[in-house]
Formats: C-alpha cells, sequence, structure tokens
C-alpha cells in the first residue's frame, strides 16, 4: 500500500488513516493514509519518540525550577516554561490520540481471529 499524506477538515478518521505528529500551516490536523510501514509513518514514529523524549526533559526541568528551596526564577522565565509545557503537553496528547486511534476495537479483533 502506496502511502498518502491527506489534509482532512475534521477528526474525521478511516480504516487505515494515521493522525500525524505535526499539523498544517495553519494548524489544522495532517492524516497519513497506510499500512503503518513506509518512510512518512516511520518519520512520524520518530518525530513522535523525539517529542515523547523531549517533553520528559523539559518535566524534569519543571520539577527542578519548582522544587522547595530552589532559586526563585523571573516572571520571563516561568512564562517560558509554562508555554513550552503547554507545547509538550499538545504533543503528548497528539501521540496519545494518534495511538488510541489505532487501537484495534476488540470486537473486529475477535471477527479477525
Amino acid at each position: 500500500m502506496a502511502e498518502q499524506a491527506t489534509q482532512w477538515p475534521e477528526r474525521a478518521t478511516a480504516e487505515g488513516s494515521r493522525l500525524l505528529p505535526w499539523t498544517t500551516q495553519d494548524g489544522r490536523p495532517c492524516y497519513l493514509s497506510t499500512d503503518g510501514r513506509g518512510y512518512l509513518a516511520n518519520l512520524a514514529d520518530n518525530i513522535e519518540a523525539v517529542q515523547l523524549g523531549m517533553g520528559e526533559e523539559l518535566l524534569e526541568y519543571a520539577r527542578e525550577a519548582m522544587a522547595p528551596g530552589t532559586q526563585t526564577r523571573s516572571a520571563t522565565e516561568y512564562r517560558w516554561l509554562a508555554r513550552r509545557l503547554t507545547e509538550a503537553l499538545s504533543d503528548a496528547l497528539r501521540v496519545a490520540d494518534s495511538r488510541g486511534q489505532r487501537i484495534p476495537d476488540p470486537g473486529e479483533a475477535t471477527e479477525d481471529a
């Protein structure tokens, strides 16, 4: 099956489609018509791994910054941290949504067996 990246107007999903870990320039979701193999699917897997890894690192930084007894930071630094945490949470939710959409329905799995 050939891969085909698609921009769908809503949260529509179809058999074989995958929510990608990036959006269009105007913030709309991108989907990939795939069987789970191919260059774009592998690229999406790698980007998801990077996004989750960066989120873990940012969370560790935030925990250290907010720990009792640490040096108080400026309002600018806290705003920066809040923005980055917001971005990381958004990425993590997109990854979870994408992976959740690809979990087979238990009823379908039974019928296939």
